[in-house]
């Protein structure tokens, strides 16, 4: 990681009290340094070239072997993991796309996100202008219960409405926006990412997003009082996961890189 991305995520760890988010470390132990306040312990640092698709629970690639020919459409890349779609690609739901990771594995097991936790996920993301907005859904991070048949508890999307392409981060179930900014700016570059989930039931939940380019934060945005947990235990998944019925003809053929994935859960 370089030395400017560096700093823009431990400034970002560092203002996690400026959000008043309840329940997140203070700025003097926002990086885990000894001390009587809460403070994030780091639990999931894979490493893209030794520990490739090992670092996940599950893969969910093209599950109904769709476009065999094309196949491993997710793989570890160097130091990246690299998920590619293509228009011809189908889900197992014809409608839809999805190439997608789940979880966070450590060794033999997996992070389990629990209710009454508080867990920070940080990576790097590359989205090429061939991935674009939509006017139907395309999410690039989701935040589940695991299992079938459950809609998601949060999504970090690619949206277009207006023409206007965004990326937004919202609360799926309660129909929340918690932010939302251009797309087009954040084409063909690194992006960082911070984002933050007090899981909770009623309006004891919060989350805070934070986009970072260049050194420059480009969003930084948090919602408290919400709901952030449905059942068992929240499940993070990345990829590309998107709709055929977009209007916009924005569908092509394209991928999206992560890089520098960590995960920490306040303690």
């Amino acid at each position: 990681m370089s030395t400017s991305r560096r700093a823009v995520l431990g400034a970002a760890i560092g203002g996690a009290v400026a959000a008043g988010i309840p329940g997140l470390a203070t700025a003097a132990n926002a990086q885990g340094t000894p001390g009587s306040a809460a403070a994030w312990q780091l639990r999931w640092s894979p490493s893209a070239s030794v520990d490739k698709l090992r670092a996940f629970e599950t893969l969910e690639d093209d599950r109904a072997d769709s476009h065999p020919a094309a196949a491993p459409h997710i793989l570890a890349e160097g130091d990246t993991f690299r998920f590619t779609m293509h228009t011809v690609d189908r889900d197992t739901s014809t409608d839809r796309q999805r190439h997608e990771v789940t979880g966070c594995r450590d060794g033999n097991s997996f992070l389990q996100w629990k209710k009454g936790e508080t867990w920070r996920i940080t990576y790097s993301m590359f989205i090429p202008s061939s991935l674009k907005a939509t006017t139907t859904f395309t999410h690039i991070m989701q935040m589940k219960q695991p299992g079938q048949g459950t809609g998601p508890i949060v999504v970090q999307s690619l949206r277009r409405s207006g023409g206007r392409q965004t990326i937004e981060l919202k609360l799926f179930e309660q129909n929340i926006t918690v932010g939302s900014t251009d797309l087009e700016p954040l084409h063909n570059k690194w992006t960082d990412v911070d984002f933050q989930m007090k899981i909770a039931d009623g309006s004891a939940g919060s989350v805070r997003w934070i986009l970072s380019s260049g050194g420059t934060t480009i969003i930084d945005r948090s919602r408290s009082g919400v709901d952030t947990f449905l059942a068992d235990r929240v499940r993070p998944k990345w990829g590309i996961y998107r709709s055929l019925g977009d209007s916009s003809g924005s569908l092509q053929n394209c991928h999206l890189l992560l890089s520098q994935m960590r995960a920490y859960q306040l303690v």
